[in-house]
């Protein structure tokens, strides 16, 4: 069977309940930059693509009464966004100064790497991945 031609992931789309505080979280504790932003009136539905530092691109969406993301327990498909970092430490006392409440460091029992969770305002998982070279 022969390899499907892909060059990677493009971006990451996610929904929100609450439009301005997602948006708020993603630029101002994760440090996103806004590529482009739109209103439909018809869906009364924003979306907002984004670029996070590294050049991951996710698309934010809202739309009215959206159900709760299930996550205790956790539901089936996709389960969190994981971004890598050289440098966990930084990116852990840089979202704390932001507001943003990381769990606390552990250590990946299989690969031993250092990890950690945070979450979106609408609940999405993140961990942030020490990467090493």
């Amino acid at each position: 069977m022969s390899a499907l031609p892909l060059a990677g992931v493009h971006h990451v789309a996610l929904i929100t309940a609450d439009y301005p505080r997602a948006r708020r979280f993603y630029l101002e504790v994760l440090g996103a930059e806004v590529i482009q932003e739109a209103y439909r009136e018809a869906r009364d539905s924003h979306k907002l693509d984004l670029r996070l530092p590294g050049g991951i691109q996710l698309e934010l969406f809202s739309f009215p009464d959206p159900p709760p993301r299930p996550s205790h327990p956790e539901a089936c498909g996709l389960r969190h966004l994981a971004l890598a970092t050289p440098d966990l430490d930084a990116c852990v006392a840089t979202l704390e100064a932001r507001g943003a409440r990381p769990e606390p460091v552990r250590v990946d029992e299989f690969t031993g790497a250092r990890f950690t969770f945070l979450a979106d305002p609408d609940g999405t998982p993140i961990e942030l991945y020490e990467i090493t070279d």
